[in-house]
């Protein structure tokens, strides 16, 4: 196929070379030079402006910081300069509200739209082990489906447009609470003489043990290999987990849940992002603990 990939920041560059990678003729933008070389590097022919990416394009992949670059980026260059015949598959974390706007408009102009955003860090990204929610209708999903695969070990068709992105942004919530959680445990385990790989040996294999643990331990030297080991460089950056905690905070706010677990992680992280620390890896907040 001929794939449009817009945005080629630490997550799309990965899923652009693994689209390239399966054999697909992949037309990449970014705006940043140094990321276009990369992308040409990895197999990928690069252009200087989306419009010219999506031209003859079977499908358009996008990965963009935010829900108003979305809306503006399919508004004046993807809807209306992609053929009507293309998939168009929204992989950024964004705001319900913008995803349905802009499949409303998508789906108006007669193009199959998914919103589908991922679940996995750089690592996940580059070796195409990601996870995707999706959300849309059946037939935009079928279509959507076999290029996803191609990017991750898992496709999950969440609902109808919107779902994909509350499926993360709920999904996120629960990994930086988790993560809180699990620092400070290990935090108040150390202080109370416990040896720290005893710990984890023990609740790794008992009913505390969750995911930050187990595949992401906040601490050096302890579980599998995380960015704990590489001064927690890589990873997912603090400042992207915060900005998923407040999409979920505004989500919550907008159906009425109730989530003060939710409300504290988000706090503890602005406050550590403040801090400067908004570039390494979230399960840093250790440090605060």
């Amino acid at each position: 196929m001929k794939i449009a990939f817009i945005g080629l920041g630490n997550m799309g560059g990965g899923m652009a070379a693994n689209l390239a990678k399966a054999g697909h003729d992949v037309h990449a933008f970014d705006l940043a030079e140094a990321a276009l070389e990369r992308a040409k590097e990895n197999g990928c022919t690069t252009y200087t402006s989306v419009k010219d990416a999506v031209q003859g394009a079977d499908a358009v992949v996008s990965m963009l910081p935010n829900g108003a670059i979305v809306k503006s980026v399919y508004a004046a260059d993807v809807i209306g300069q992609a053929p009507a015949s293309a998939v168009l598959l929204d992989c950024s974390t964004i705001d319900v509200a913008t995803a349905r706007d802009v499949a409303s408009a998508a789906e108006a102009a007669g193009y199959a739209m998914v919103d589908a955003p991922v679940s996995g860090g750089i690592a996940a990204a580059n070796g195409g082990t990601l996870t995707f929610m999706v959300g849309g209708g059946d037939e935009a999903f079928a279509r959507a489906e076999p290029i996803l695969a191609a990017m991750g070990k898992a496709v999950i068709h969440a609902g109808a447009s919107g779902a994909g992105q509350a499926a993360k942004i709920c999904n996120n919530m629960l990994l930086g609470a988790s993560m809180v959680a699990t620092c400070e445990t290990f935090a108040m385990a150390e202080k109370l003489g416990l040896d720290l790989q005893t710990f984890y040996d023990i609740s790794s294999k008992a009913s505390g043990q969750c995911w930050s643990m187990t595949s992401y331990c906040p601490v050096p030297g302890v579980g599998p290999q995380s960015p704990a080991d590489n001064g927690y460089q890589g990873g997912f950056a603090t400042g992207l987990m915060l900005k998923d905690m407040k999409l979920a905070m505004a989500a919550a706010k907008d159906v009425g849940a109730q989530v003060p677990m939710g409300e504290r992680a988000a706090e503890l992280y602005a406050a550590f992002a403040e801090a400067g620390n908004a570039g390494i890896d979230f399960s840093a907040i250790i440090k605060t603990l």
